[in-house]
């Protein structure tokens, strides 16, 4: 099976939920168990999340979310066009954050590396940001 969709919204925090739903909606068609659905929505959420705090911040920009199934593989790519990331490897450290709001822990990245099978970050500041995850449907770890 090949299929795929592309969703774009404001990055307002209230479009995340409609994200992970969305994502979660389409990958259902290879039906996956209620562990790596839930895998999927929670990679998508942090995903989504980053790029609408960190990416845009206190601006408005769009997210772009694009999903791709080929054969039992889910291939999930967040886009942004925000700040962009100046050092991706220490940003994707386990507690890092430039945040200094005390409900950020620094541990987005790290809860996507988590659930999916891969996970790459692109980033240029000032040109944004692409998260690509994968997972594989049906495959025991």
């Amino acid at each position: 099976m090949e299929n795929k969709m592309k969703l774009e919204f404001l990055s307002k925090s209230v479009n995340e939920s409609f994200a992970r739903a969305a994502v979660a909606a389409f990958v259902s068609q290879l039906d996956p168990t209620l562990e790596e659905l839930a895998d999927i929505k929670t990679a998508v959420s942090e995903a989504v999340t980053n790029a609408i705090v960190h990416g845009y911040g206190h601006t408005e920009g769009i997210v772009t979310v694009s999903c791709r199934l080929e054969g039992q593989l889910v291939t999930v790519i967040i886009e942004d066009k925000g700040k962009g990331i100046e050092n991706v490897a220490l940003a994707t450290q386990p507690l890092y954050t430039q945040s200094t709001d005390r409900e950020r822990s620094g541990m987005g990245f790290t809860v996507m590396e988590t659930f999916m099978d891969s996970m790459t970050v692109e980033s240029s500041p000032e040109k944004g940001t692409v998260v690509t995850l994968t997972k594989e449907i049906g495959i025991s770890s």
